[in-house]
């Protein structure tokens, strides 16, 4: 999804000459690989986005592979990068790497000031080490390696899955089938009052490429919108833009996750860039793609 979003951003601005690869064509987590992915391409800039992510379910049910396959991705890319010259690496980070109770809005300064939450902390984990590989990198070569740490996700190529996807894709899912099924009522895990933000991929597309044209510090920036909601308005958002008419319930023995989780992007906005895609516009466009996915399976 994010690289995608990075891709459509770079073809708006008239870049041509992209290497862009999917998993089934380069794993990265194979140190060959990527090898023979950079000797035969020979990037000048590289947007590190690919990562594996999930939501609660699925960092919960599989630590091992979430701290394994994104330790490999990020060690093989970020080390190819350097013996290359690469002139320039964007790493993307997580929101997940912050402290489950650091203070909010979440600086940059909280990173490492506290525990992690134990729902996501192995994916919390890879993603700290591979912003301090670059911080590494940075110091002892000279690499221009910087890290961004993008918000909640959505938008067009998300992963609906039932099991792995995250919250904003899982919601629309299960409400639309609700809806498809005449069903009264849509269950959410916890208790529906954390609060998140949630950014429309395209809109961190467009930030990575500001990054990486704008920001040239060894240091983290964070990538929000700046607007948040509960997780209850969230799934009632949601309704409203499938048509679902039934009752959001909620399943207080699931966890709930981080209380709240709200980015300070004020380093951002300095640097001139803002967030211009809102929930209510940008839902309805991932539902769009939702539909657009399921009538593709169909066929």
């Amino acid at each position: 999804m994010v690289g995608s979003a990075i891709y459509r951003k770079l073809q708006e601005q008239g870049y041509n000459n992209i290497c862009f690869a999917t998993s089934s064509e380069v794993d990265l987590r194979d140190s060959v690989a990527v090898d023979n992915f950079f000797s035969e391409n020979e990037p000048e800039f590289v947007f590190l986005a690919a990562a594996r992510v999930g939501g609660i379910l699925a960092n919960n049910n599989y630590p091992a592979d979430f701290l394994y396959d994104n330790l490999m991705v990020q060690n093989n890319v970020i080390e190819c990068a350097y013996r290359y010259n690469v002139e320039k690496l964007l790493f993307l980070g997580s929101s997940c790497i912050y402290p489950k109770l650091a203070p909010q809005p979440i600086a940059e300064e909280s990173l490492l000031s506290g525990y992690l939450e134990p729902t996501n902390e192995a994916y919390a984990i890879a993603k700290i080490a591979g912003i301090k590989l670059c911080q590494a990198y940075f110091k002892q070569h000279g690499c221009r390696f910087v890290s961004a740490m993008p918000t909640n996700l959505y938008g067009i190529g998300d992963n609906y899955h039932p099991e792995n996807s995250h919250v904003l894709p899982a919601l629309i899912r299960r409400i639309h089938e609700a809806k498809q099924g005449d069903l009264e009522e849509v269950v959410i895990w916890g208790t529906g009052t954390p609060l998140r933000e949630f950014m429309f991929a395209d809109e961190l597309g467009a930030a990575c490429v500001f990054l990486m044209q704008q920001y040239d510090e060894k240091e983290i920036i964070n990538v929000g919108s700046g607007e948040e909601i509960s997780i209850f308005d969230l799934a009632r958002l949601v309704a409203d833009v499938v048509g679902f008419k039934g009752r959001i319930a909620t399943d207080k023995s699931k966890p709930d996750g981080t209380p709240r989780k709200l980015m300070d992007s004020s380093r951002l906005r300095e640097l001139g860039f803002r967030n211009r895609i809102s929930l209510s516009e940008g839902i309805p466009i991932a539902y769009e793609d939702f539909l657009n996915k399921i009538s593709v399976v169909a066929k």
